[in-house]
């Protein structure tokens, strides 16, 4: 018996090509769970102490493991497996279209694979922040330029711009998300990390519309915080934020994990045949 999730025959077949993989989907999946969220603790704690208690002086190793920073191992980690989760969807896409599923399903699969994939793009490169930088620009929200038409609505919005352009967004696909997995995934397990994961990204969503209110502002929980306790200002600020990049990251592993899951249960095998490119030499 294979000890391993990933197992392979050790020989050729009878025409030279390389053997088939075969994969223990209940083994790999639990494994990628291990591994993905041991990750993710990694993560938190190289922040917390070679980063946040500077057990490194070295600047550029500081900032490889901060979590809150955009071009360190965090935001690499979280792409990649948005893009992971994005490519099980296509393959979930690709199975529902070749076996004639209705094509309500199949359109669902699609929309939430782009979604992904859209997504994966956003953690590496931060478009919706950028968007929203350029929507407070063109509407003439700027800091110290005088507000007019929409630039007023948005002005009297307390917190990032890209929140009150893209937000609806995001709340419009995170339903859809919802309603559609909820009636396609098979058992209540799945349903319920679904669930979870959902539920980490609106609460992040949350510590991040409050990272963006002004000091001042009465919705402001951070400020209270500071004011009442002895947590120094600069502890508040950098471990929400680790907060929030961790529950992205845990909800999305969540996700992928379904994802796979799913991808396991309705096919027993996905096969791609290529066509000998060097029989016509």
């Amino acid at each position: 018996m294979e000890s391993s999730a990933v197992s392979a025959k050790m020989r050729h077949d009878s025409d030279g090509r390389l053997p088939s993989i075969g994969v223990d989907a209940v083994r790999f999946n639990r494994n990628m769970l291990i591994f993905l969220i041991g990750f993710e603790i990694f993560l938190v704690i190289i922040d917390a102490t070679i980063n946040y208690s500077k057990w490194i002086d070295i600047g550029a190793i500081r900032r490889l493991s901060n979590i809150a920073r955009e071009d360190g191992l965090g935001t690499w980690f979280m792409s990649t497996q948005t893009l992971f989760a994005s490519l099980t969807l296509f393959l979930i896409y690709v199975l529902h279209r070749s076996a004639g599923t209705r094509k309500r399903i199949v359109v669902g699969w699609l929309v939430l694979a782009i979604f992904f994939m859209v997504m994966a793009a956003d953690d590496a490169s931060q478009i919706h922040e950028r968007l929203g930088s350029t929507f407070q620009a063109a509407v003439g929200a700027e800091e110290g330029a005088p507000p007019t038409g929409l630039g007023r609505v948005l002005d009297a919005f307390p917190s990032y711009p890209w929140q009150f352009l893209l937000m609806p967004v995001f709340a419009a696909l995170g339903l859809f998300m919802f309603n559609f997995l909820w009636e396609q995934l098979e058992d209540n397990r799945a349903r319920i990390k679904m669930l979870v994961a959902l539920t980490c990204f609106v609460v992040a969503v949350g510590l991040d519309f409050i990272e963006g209110l002004e000091p001042g502002n009465s919705l402001n929980v951070y400020t209270i915080i500071k004011e009442n306790t002895a947590l120094g200002g600069d502890f508040v600020d950098h471990f929400s934020k680790s907060l929030e990049e961790f529950l992205e990251m845990f909800a999305m592993t969540l996700l992928l994990s379904t994802f796979f899951v799913h991808l396991s249960r309705i096919t027993s095998a996905f096969e791609v045949r290529f066509r000998d490119g060097a029989a016509g030499e």
